[in-house]
């Protein structure tokens, strides 16, 4: 619970950050993370891959 209610706080603030910049950087700062987290979910299913197929030899 303690995790949600830090999570909606940062996400005011990020929204709230997010509404006084300019719409290019908004764009560009959107861009960047949504890249950094197509990179994690991929390093992830990698992860998960190797592991599930070690574990049903």
């Amino acid at each position: 619970m303690l995790f949600l209610v830090a999570a909606l706080l940062l996400l005011g603030i990020v929204v709230g950050t997010a509404a006084h910049l300019p719409v290019p950087v908004t764009i560009i700062a959107a861009v960047a993370i949504g890249c950094w987290l197509l990179v994690f979910a991929i390093r992830e299913r990698r992860h998960h891959t190797t592991h599930t197929e070690g574990a049903s030899r």
